[in-house]
């Protein structure tokens, strides 16, 4: 009788690790596509991404490379102020975004050019992202916003 219980117990435990194991790998799959990792132009250009990885990208608008396109095209510059990467978008850009100002943009880096599907912008003043605050730290040219 007792062999009989230790039986099941092994089953049971066998069938939970099963489905934990199985669970797990779902949840990575599922999640492979949500993970966007942060870059800066300088990271960029010191080592590309893969033209089929998704990533955000950070730091300032470069000034006097902003050209609206016909239609809804957009080309700009970011930079970090070690490195610049040219940024085409197509589509409607928040209203705060402008030359010099902090912006984080998601998309593929093709053939030299970051190609954005998302872009996001300060929202007030004195804001910018986490992420481009420690870039532009690391490039030695972020000033503190006067208060």
């Amino acid at each position: 009788m007792k062999s009989l219980k230790k039986k099941r117990r092994i089953q049971v435990i066998a069938v939970a690790v099963v489905a934990l194991a199985a669970s797990t790998v779902l949840i990575g799959y599922g999640m492979q596509d949500g993970i966007n990792f942060f870059r800066s132009p300088s990271q960029v250009m010191a080592e590309p991404p893969a033209p089929n990885e998704t990533f955000r990208i950070g730091g300032l608008v470069e000034e006097g490379s902003l050209q609206r396109g016909q239609g809804e095209l957009i080309r700009f510059r970011v930079t970090d102020g070690g490195a610049t990467v040219p940024v085409v978008f197509g589509g409607v850009l928040p209203d705060l975004f402008g030359e010099k100002q902090g912006m984080v943009g998601t998309g593929k880096y093709i053939n030299g050019v970051f190609e954005a599907s998302e872009i996001l912008a300060k929202h007030d003043e004195t804001y910018m992202p986490k992420e481009v605050v420690d870039a532009l730290k690391e490039q030695g040219v972020y000033q503190a916003p006067e208060s």
